[in-house]
């Protein structure tokens, strides 16, 4: 795998301005620019820079010319890559002194925690995830010798930099998550080794939820510290809330009366269902108040006196309400809540200060320990038995959510049958998927209060997904407002389909402008694994031999030999023997940088649909490589050759994979 080559910029302090990823969008637009006149100047940009996003959103055009008449003499100067970003950085200082700061919710803990809007951590917030990582990974075999992570120094950020904590964190929140035998985890690791684990962390965090749309590999590397600590937050976030939902906390039905209010509660993300104990449980300490977040309304200390007091009065404190001092009570309450093993994550301080993410962390670790929830088990069978539990459409909308958060939208889901019912979002995937498609003048942004207008939405969704030939019949925009999951799951599986699809056919190996087909994709993969000397087969996408995970293993030591340790390989003759296979490679694939979604269930059941995406993105791996990369044998010419003959000798096979609908 080749190592990775940065954005670089002789001059320091430019540099740390950018993350990476920044650099490299800004240097893509820099050098299309230039492309288009062949050259390009300071009274260029004015019409040039206001097509940028984050530029044009907030300027017009003609202000953009005024501030660079003011700030450079000569409007025929060249402009170089770093004159660019200079003006880049005026221009977006220049809009926030016009337009306000325009920040959004800073607790906002999980939908944008890699935003650069500063450049700065909270040191509290730091300290308390490094007491987190010692708590819980103090005593793995490898990172051991590491531990206690000092809290007052960057430690934190040179442990991050060659990606193994990362990983290991992801599987404390997500057991399973990471087969551990794909972490390179030598003492001194090279270059391409280091990147492999980091490209392994961040597609393993988007594959649990985490949006990482705004960092890479470098970013690690540089130990760039609000980066690493935004994606630690998020990881460390969905651990403390994986508890709440009602198949791993089945007394949660005690905050509902009827199934409809048990519908409402389980399209809730997370953090409003705590919120919603959190006002359970004060409503009966006959606190009358309702707390809608975790920064304002918990600063005077007295609700959470409440909570506590109600969850354990055996630690009861009289004098913490009668106490005026806000600073004393929250001190009140860490005591109170260190009697019941519960004082983590925060201090007095940050209560005061309505620290969100702290806070949250406080509320969830207290949920964990103490719910203070005893529903009857009869009443609990009742409401389960009434509830659905179709896993593989819990399976399927996991995939879907997590894909569509993984492009980084104005909004983040947390149930696609709930998020989507307006049409916005599927409208900004849609527009992410195939550029320019979307009518935005015929579209409505939420708040959305008219509800034709969420039908108007979810018609253009229809319509555009009728121009890109998906099969809809009987589809209409009212029935994804409704929420109907089974049409709903069908329209995100042929978007998914389309944007793989579309990905292969723009590489540049090309279909010569035909259309790439999953038959295409099937044959790619059975010619890779022959041609390398190995005999498996796969008949098509639902082909059950598929499920002890050899073929995909055969296949991924094709497309990168050294990637697979067949040491550790299973025979794949029992089930246990194939989870453990499946996991490897989901794994090894994201290791390669395979953005894929599917669980280790999807492959040993051989799921025709996720089965179709990951072989779909091992073949987009693999044909994006620079060629002097590629295993010996896979040249440049071979490989357009072998891509050109597929496409031109195949139709679209039913038997390889059936209707995208089913």
């Amino acid at each position: 795998m080749a190592g990775y080559v940065g954005v670089l910029v002789s001059d320091p302090w430019l540099q740390n301005q950018f993350t990476q990823v920044e650099l490299r969008t800004l240097k893509s637009h820099f050098l299309a620019m230039r492309r288009e006149d062949g050259r390009l100047t300071v009274g260029h940009l004015s019409s040039k820079m206001s097509k940028l996003k984050h530029i044009g959103e907030n300027i017009t055009e003609q202000e953009i010319t005024y501030f660079l008449l003011d700030s450079y003499e000569n409007m025929e100067e060249d402009v170089d890559f770093e004159l660019f970003l200079r003006v880049y950085l005026k221009l977006q200082a220049h809009a926030t002194t016009t337009m306000g700061s325009g920040a959004k919710n800073s607790s906002a803990f999980l939908k944008s925690p890699t935003s650069r809007l500063l450049h700065t951590i909270s040191e509290s917030e730091k300290a308390s995830y490094v007491a987190h990582i010692n708590n819980y990974l103090a005593e793995d075999k490898f990172l051991k010798k590491y531990f206690p992570i000092d809290t007052s120094t960057n430690d934190l950020f040179e442990l991050a930099k060659d990606g193994v904590l990362i990983c290991k964190l992801i599987n404390v929140a997500v057991p399973g998550t990471i087969d551990e035998r794909a972490i390179n985890t030598k003492r001194v690791l090279n270059p391409w080794e280091r990147n492999e684990n980091h490209t392994l962390a961040l597609n393993s965090a988007k594959a649990i939820g985490c949006t990482v749309v705004n960092i890479g590999t470098q970013d690690f590397i540089e130990g760039r510290r609000h980066l690493v600590l935004g994606l630690i937050s998020q990881i460390i976030k969905i651990q403390l809330l994986a508890d709440l939902n009602l198949k791993k906390t089945p007394q949660l039905v005690e905050l509902v009366d009827d199934s409809k209010d048990m519908e409402e509660l389980m399209s809730l993300p997370p953090e409003k269902i705590l919120l919603r104990w959190m006002n359970f449980q004060l409503k009966k300490a006959g606190y009358t108040k309702t707390v809608t977040n975790f920064s304002s309304d918990v600063k005077d200390g007295e609700a959470y006196t409440h909570l506590l007091n109600i969850l354990a009065p055996e630690h009861n404190n009289p004098s913490a309400l009668a106490v005026k001092d806000t600073f004393a009570r929250a001190k009140l309450v860490l005591e109170h809540a260190d009697k019941m093993g519960c004082k983590r994550y925060l201090t007095a301080k940050d209560i005061v200060e309505g620290s969100p993410n702290l806070n949250l962390a406080f509320v969830a670790h207290i949920f964990q320990h103490r719910n203070g929830l005893s529903t009857p088990e009869a009443k609990q069978k009742t409401f389960l038995a009434t509830s659905p539990d179709d896993t593989q459409i819990s399976r399927e909308e996991r995939a879907f959510r997590f894909w569509i958060n993984s492009f980084g939208n104005s909004s983040y889901i947390d149930n696609v049958f709930e998020d989507v019912r307006n049409g916005w979002l599927l409208l900004e995937t849609l527009e992410k998927v195939s550029p320019g498609i979307v009518n935005w003048k015929a579209a409505t942004k939420p708040p959305i209060k008219m509800p034709f207008r969420k039908v108007e939405n979810c018609n253009q969704v229809v319509k555009i997904g009728k121009q890109l030939r998906f099969s809809l019949v009987n589809i209409a925009g009212n029935d994804i407002v409704q929420g109907n999951k089974k049409l709903i799951l069908a329209y995100l599986w042929q978007l998914m389909r389309f944007n793989m699809l579309q990905l292969v056919k723009n590489l540049r190996f090309h279909s010569h402008g035909k259309e790439i087909t999953d038959a295409d994709i099937l044959e790619w993969a059975n010619t890779k694994v022959r041609t390398s000397g190995c005999q498996s087969c796969m008949n098509s996408f639902k082909d059950k031999s598929l499920s002890d995970g050899i073929f995909f293993l055969e296949l991924l030591s094709a497309v990168q030999p050294r990637v697979v340790n067949w040491s550790l390989v299973m025979k794949g003759e029992n089930e246990d023997e194939k989870k453990m296979n499946a996991t490897y490679i989901i794994s090894i694939a994201r290791k390669l940088g395979c953005s894929i979604f599917l669980l280790p269930e999807d492959i040993t059941e051989v799921n025709q649909k996720m089965i179709l995406t990951l072989t779909a993105s091992i073949m987009y791996w693999f044909l994006k490589q620079p060629t002097e990369e590629r295993p010996f044998g896979s040249s440049d010419s071979e490989t357009g050759s072998q891509i050109e003959e597929i496409i031109s000798n195949s139709t679209l096979d039913e038997t390889s994979s059936e209707s995208s609908t089913d």
